[in-house]
């Protein structure tokens, strides 16, 4: 094999198959963890929107659709905090889900959860970054509670109508608070909950 020895081989070309496999991979903070990010953008959340999704969508298959053109919809159950529920998921032309949209009482969304690495938060805030990465303060989060005990949920800096859900990796309480900073420094960040603004 023109003078190259195999495992050389083995680990130069394992290398490249990971790192064209993930989307972007980066190391989070000082932790040394791998962290899944993306720069791709399907869907940027603002404190306005989601995509296409206003507060004046109504909640259904046909108009979700249509405020996010090339997405496809279907029903699903999936936790919130306090319990589990029904919602239309909405997945990209390639068939990955990348939003999670509730029914509100009055017909319309009432939240939309962002749950794939490949949309944007309001201060470019991307799943898989951790809490270090995006530079949350402690004092915007509190502690999930019931099905989502032992996350943190903090504000997004500036705008209070959206969320951060984060995981916290090993913790094992006390879960009626959030664990000390150290912990938290390296905690990972798995949904983006957006509520329309009252």
């Amino acid at each position: 094999m023109m003078g190259f020895k195999t495992p050389t081989v083995f680990a130069i070309l394992s290398c490249l198959a990971a790192s064209a496999c993930s989307p972007t991979g980066d190391y989070a903070g000082t932790s040394g963890r791998l962290v899944q990010t993306s720069n791709v953008t399907l869907v940027q959340i603002t404190e306005d929107n989601v995509g296409g999704i206003t507060p004046d969508t109504r909640y259904g298959s046909k108009s979700i659709e249509s405020a996010l053109p090339g997405f496809t919809t279907e029903g699903i159950q999936t936790a919130v905090e306090n319990k589990t529920e029904w919602a239309l998921a909405a997945f990209n032309t390639d068939g990955f889900q990348v939003l999670q949209v509730f029914k509100g009482s009055n017909g319309k969304v009432r939240s939309v959860h962002g749950v794939t690495h490949h949309l944007q938060g309001p201060n470019g805030e991307r799943i898989g970054q951790t809490f270090s990465d995006i530079g949350t303060a402690r004092s915007d989060c509190r502690a999930g509670k019931n099905l989502w005990r032992g996350m943190a949920i903090c504000e997004s800096t500036g705008h209070p109508n959206v969320e951060l859900v984060y995981a916290i990796p090993g913790y094992q309480g006390p879960f009626d608070r959030l664990p000390p900073s150290k912990e938290l420094f390296d905690a990972e960040l798995q949904r983006i909950l957006w509520t329309p603004k009252s």
